[in-house]
């Protein structure tokens, strides 16, 4: 059963309790951001680069907490996720559920695939075998445990040695930081800037297009804020039983609202400290010998990060936390990506009875189509097993660079955000004007799809061939 199913069973804690339960999820999502973009592309940003760049992390940074901060704000003032929420767009039924569902499909087992190839790449460093063997023993080992929903205690490990690397790189970074890290904060663009080396960091820094709608997941999931009418009757506004419940439910909402956005801005504030620490550790180790992490080889040059600073034991702690995180990172992106596409595929083949009043409960798609409402749990263990675990290991196999293989899983993620931003800003349009956010917030908001917009250009410029920046 995918978490939107499971919405509107949890409690709805009051605003001003229970901050840890917003908080928390924060900083997990901190430790989270240890993924493909902060080990792999942020590193290799700095050793070409230097600190040329770090304004456009920093930008990046921002745009993303206005991003899931919009995104939690639909949750929580709907009780909807945000790709629910995508079916009332105007058009032909259901292409904005189209338009996120195969983009993403290809991300996933693109992403999977290459962070399988990351943790191959880290594993044969220190031990006898190749990267193959150990790829493939990680993609299959996952998919068995998250189809038998068995994988929670490693997840908890997965953190705990997340969050080491975590505290390992802000360490690290911190004493081999140089005064020339101001010099990255006057945006400007290097003379040699090449834009497919630069794309794939921008669309993996922090949550990227899917995190984004993941963070509405989360805050749907745990039942906070609800939905709030249209007020029935100039009645209703001014005063009486139902206007005073009424104000009293849209203080609650504005409250989780508030909350939910606190959240956000701690996952984000510490998420970009992991990005900038990465940053700092490639211009100052890697950049000096110009040594810039690829190819099936790509862990031995990241060994460097730490081992330059304390030798055998630095090598064997980044590898170890590499390891352990990454693979934590392929059981939630596992899990996470195949509950987005049982959703999309459910809200695809048909409409419960509540969505749209008066017309038949019965699935626009027939019989086969109400035996997969009936039977959701199927359709996830289904995208699990066979888009989630032997697509990605068919890919690896033919490809086994995972740096190649991310690159492309960087580009759609760039290129897809602002999809998700325009999504997000129409739904986000259309909700009551008391909870709607404010013109400020639909222009920062409009300001961020923009601003992937360009990079979303360049991908599609290169579809034809045309190279720019290069």
């Amino acid at each position: 059963m995918s978490i939107a199913f499971r919405l509107r069973s949890q409690p709805r804690p009051a605003p001003n309790r229970g901050r840890l339960r917003w908080y928390g999820p924060g900083l997990l999502w901190m430790v989270s951001s240890v993924g493909s973009g902060s080990v792999l592309f942020t590193p290799r940003i700095g050793a070409r680069y230097g600190y040329e760049l770090l304004w456009l992390a920093l930008i990046v940074t921002v745009l993303m907490w206005i991003m899931i901060r919009e995104a939690g704000r639909f949750s929580v003032a709907t009780g909807r996720t945000l790709l629910d929420g995508f079916r009332a767009v105007p058009g032909p039924s259901g292409w904005a559920i189209w338009v996120i569902f195969i983009p993403q499909l290809v991300a996933g087992v693109v992403t999977i695939a290459g962070i399988a190839a990351l943790v191959g790449s880290a594993l044969m460093v220190g031990l006898p075998g190749d990267q193959a063997m150990y790829a493939s023993v990680v993609i299959l080992g996952s998919g068995a445990l998250v189809l038998a929903g068995r994988y929670q205690g490693v997840e908890r490990i997965t953190s705990v040695l997340a969050l080491v690397l975590v505290g390992a790189a802000i360490t690290a970074a911190a004493s081999t930081v140089s005064g020339d890290i101001m010099t990255g904060l006057v945006p400007g663009v290097p003379d040699d800037v090449d834009l497919y080396f630069v794309l794939p960091w921008v669309g993996f820094i922090l949550a990227g297009a899917v995190g984004v709608m993941w963070f509405s997941y989360w805050v749907a999931a745990r039942g906070f804020g609800g939905a709030v009418d249209q007020p029935s009757s100039a009645s209703d506004e001014a005063g009486g039983e139902k206007g005073a419940d009424r104000e009293e439910q849209l203080g609650r909402v504005r409250g989780w609202t508030r909350m939910m956005s606190r959240t956000a801005a701690v996952g984000v504030i510490g998420g970009g400290l992991v990005i900038v620490s990465f940053l700092v550790l490639g211009a100052e180790l890697l950049a000096p010998q110009g040594r810039i992490p690829n190819g099936v080889d790509v862990a031995r040059d990241l060994t460097a990060l730490l081992s330059e600073l304390w030798g055998t034991f630095g090598e064997v702690l980044l590898l170890t936390c590499v390891v352990v995180a990454l693979w934590g990172t392929i059981f939630a992106n596992q899990d996470g990506w195949a509950r987005t596409y049982a959703d999309a595929t459910r809200l695809i083949i048909g409409r419960r009875p509540d969505d749209q009043p008066g017309r038949s409960a019965q699935p626009v798609a027939g019989d086969w189509a109400d035996r997969l409402h009936r039977h959701p749990r199927r359709v996830y263990r289904t995208y699990v097993a066979v888009s989630m675990t032997l697509a990605p290991l068919v890919l690896f196999l033919l490809v086994r660079d995972p740096v190649q293989i991310l690159s492309v899983g960087g580009i759609i993620a760039a290129a897809h955000t602002p999809v998700v931003v325009g999504l997000t800003l129409y739904v986000n349009r259309r909700l009551p004007a008391q909870v709607r956010p404010s013109l400020a917030s639909q222009a920062a908001l409009g300001g961020a799809g923009l601003f992937f917009g360009a990079f979303a250009v360049v991908y599609l410029l290169s579809l034809f061939g045309l190279r720019i920046g290069q």
